[in-house]
C-alpha cells in the first residue's frame, strides 16, 4: 500500500530556467549571454559543486563573479540567482490534495541559495513531511544518496513510496531501490499512473 509521494522540485513543482539568472547577471558585465553560459555551465562545474556542497555559498558567489568579471553586490547576485522559478499551479492543487491522506516528501538537487531563497518561500512547502537536498546529502541524483535520506526520514520501505521526477533516468534510480517510479511529463499522466498505483486523489 502506498504511504508517501517523493516529489522532485525542479519542472515538477515549478518550472526552472537558468537563462534567467544568465540574462539578469549580464547587465554586470561585458561578456555576452552566450559566453556567460558557456563559461558558467559549460567550461565549469561550480553550479554542479555547489549543489553537491563541495564549496560554499560565499566561494560560489566570489568563484562566479570573478570568471564572469562582475560588478555585482552579493544580495544583487542572490536575487539573480534565486529568482528563476515558476509555479506549476496543478502540481500544487495536486498536493494539497494528497496531503490528506499521504505523507509528502521533497528530493531535490539543488544550492543552499535556491533552496532558502527559491524552494522555502512557495506556499506549499510547509506540506512536506521531510526534505532531502543534495548539497545536504554531498551527491547529486543519479546516486542514491538522496533516496535513502527519504525514505530513512520517511521511515517507510521503499514499496510503500512513490518518486516522481521529469528526468527519465533518475526515475529509474528510484525504481531500482524498488521506490514506485513516475516520470512526470505532463498533469494528466500524472493523474494516470496514480490511479493505477491506486493513489486517492
Amino acid at each position: 500500500m502506498i504511504k508517501a509521494l517523493i516529489f522532485d522540485f525542479g519542472n515538477v513543482i515549478c518550472k526552472f530556467d537558468n537563462n534567467i539568472f544568465i540574462k539578469k547577471i549580464s547587465k554586470y558585465t561585458n561578456k555576452s549571454i552566450p559566453e556567460l553560459n558557456k563559461l558558467i555551465y559549460q567550461k565549469t562545474s561550480l553550479p554542479k559543486q555547489y549543489e553537491t556542497g563541495l564549496i560554499t555559498s560565499h566561494e560560489f558567489f566570489k568563484k562566479i563573479k570573478k570568471l564572469c568579471t562582475l560588478k555585482i553586490t552579493r544580495s544583487e547576485f542572490i536575487k539573480a540567482y534565486t529568482n528563476i522559478f515558476t509555479p506549476i499551479k496543478t502540481t500544487f492543487d495536486l498536493i494539497k490534495k494528497l496531503k490528506l491522506n499521504y505523507k509528502l516528501s521533497l528530493l531535490s538537487d539543488t544550492s543552499k541559495w535556491d533552496f532558502n531563497y527559491g524552494i522555502k518561500p512557495v506556499k506549499i512547502f510547509k506540506l512536506f513531511d521531510t526534505v532531502s537536498l543534495s548539497f545536504k546529502v554531498k551527491q547529486m541524483k543519479p546516486g542514491k544518496k538522496l533516496f535513502f535520506d527519504a525514505l530513512n526520514k520517511l521511515d517507510l520501505e521503499p514499496k510503500e513510496c512513490i518518486y516522481i521526477d521529469d528526468i527519465k533516468k533518475y526515475a529509474k534510480v528510484a525504481n531500482l531501490i524498488g521506490i514506485n517510479p513516475i516520470h512526470y511529463t505532463s498533469h494528466k499522466k500524472l493523474i494516470n499512473s496514480l490511479k493505477k498505483l491506486d493513489v486517492q486523489i
